[in-house]
């Protein structure tokens, strides 16, 4: 578990740790200086919460800068009176780092860095899609021959209603030639009959 201490400054208490910046009521402090913070409870090995240990506690802060905090709108009224009070309020507040927290001169370790880790994770994370990637090309490759070999199938599909429609056409032709002769049997027929008779009228 990482060092730190519970602090109280302003009437207020604040769990802090190496590093940790946090708002605080207004300090009589100009930037840059350093202030002691009163130590309430500090957690390492073992928990010192009072008691001559905890006066061997040491805590320190740099004073970043002054600021302050956002507007806060505050209205009154009496109601059937006529009463109406506006005002804001801005807090004053100084932001505070924490450099050291300390018991008995025995300086707490700064927290562990995770970046390393979370790099190795995104490395790995990387690795495992372009794995997949070359997986998945290899049986891609293997279908491909395969996909021409259908490709030289279908044009020997495509030659035999070519020779079918070519052998259906003349037989179309061959109906259209006996048609004539069956018009030149009919007019023959009817032409010796005119003939009867214009020889008994006569």
């Amino acid at each position: 578990m990482n060092t730190y201490a519970v602090i109280e400054t302003g009437g207020k208490q604040y769990r802090v740790e190496m590093g940790t910046s946090l708002l605080v009521d207004r300090l009589s402090a100009k930037e840059g200086d350093k202030v002691t913070l009163r130590p309430v409870m500090f957690r390492d090995k073992e928990v010192v919460a009072g008691g001559k240990e905890l006066e061997k506690v040491k805590v320190e802060a740099t004073v970043s800068e002054h600021l302050r905090g956002p507007k806060i709108k505050v209205f009154k009224y009496k109601p059937k009176k006529g009463y109406r009070r506006r005002a804001g309020h801005r807090s004053e507040l100084t932001k505070l780092e924490v450099t050291e927290i300390s018991l008995g001169g025995r300086k707490a370790a700064a927290p562990k860095k995770e970046e390393p880790a979370a790099k190795k994770e995104a490395a790995v994370k990387a690795a495992k899609p372009a794995e997949k990637k070359a997986a998945a090309k290899k049986p891609a490759e293997a279908k491909k021959p395969a996909a021409k070999k259908d490709a030289a199938k279908k044009p020997a599909a495509k030659k035999a209603p070519a020779k079918k429609a070519a052998e259906k056409k003349p037989a179309a032709k061959k109906t259209a030639d006996k048609k004539p002769a069956a018009k030149e049997k009919k007019v023959a027929e009817k032409k010796p009959a005119a003939k009867k008779d214009s020889d008994d009228g006569s």
